[in-house]
């Protein structure tokens, strides 16, 4: 969605009662990342709206860009905002092996994922008692215990690598990539150096 350079149309001011509404919607969509949502969009702040080609609407804030919608889809954070707030989102992780395809513009497919250095949701809440305990106790945190369903939007880490490099919306739910091992997870994500990434707001 975001392969190409992007020159954002007109800039707008978002209303007040508009702003207060996607401010609640944040904090619904991603409760981890309320305690923040002064930070990111204080009270008395002025929310921008401006249109990008696709149908999509990226919400900035002083030239800082910090969520986008494409139509109907979930309000999603910009990595930007991602990076500042990384344990606020649910988490999966690609194998070294995906990330250039991730980085190309690719769709994320299932094998990144569930490949050793893949990792996805263990689908319980409670972490193990292996020898590797601790390590798997640490994975458990990070990549939470819940399996995510279709449609939910998920960061997406690399192996190796300390911050996110892309964000969309699982196609897939996580139960169901583990089962198949095979297949479409994301297609059309927000990731490092897209055009949403480049986009100039100045």
């Amino acid at each position: 969605m975001f392969k190409k350079d992007i020159t954002p149309g007109a800039k707008s001011k978002v209303k007040s009662s508009v702003q207060r509404a996607i401010r609640t919607k944040i904090t619904e969509t991603y409760p981890l990342l309320a305690p923040h949502i002064d930070e990111i969009i204080p009270k008395k702040s002025q929310l921008d709206s401006l249109k990008l080609p696709d149908r999509v609407t990226l919400y900035a804030l002083d030239s800082h860009p910090l969520f986008y919608q494409h139509m109907d889809d979930p309000i999603t954070p910009h990595l930007r905002t991602v990076h500042q707030f990384p344990a606020a989102f649910p988490r999966i992780r690609i194998d070294r092996g995906a990330i250039r395809f991730v980085l190309s513009g690719a769709t994320l497919m299932a094998p990144g994922l569930t490949s050793a250095g893949g990792r996805l949701p263990s689908g319980t809440n409670a972490t193990t008692d292996k020898d590797d305990g601790e390590e798997e106790g640490e994975e458990e945190k990070r990549y939470g215990g819940r399996d995510l369903e279709e449609g939910e939007v998920v960061v997406v880490e690399a192996e190796g690598k300390e911050e996110a490099c892309m964000i969309g919306q699982l196609r897939v739910g996580t139960r169901e990539i583990k089962e198949k091992k095979k297949g479409v997870v994301i297609d059309a994500g927000h990731y490092l150096g897209d055009g949403l990434w480049r986009i100039e707001l100045d």
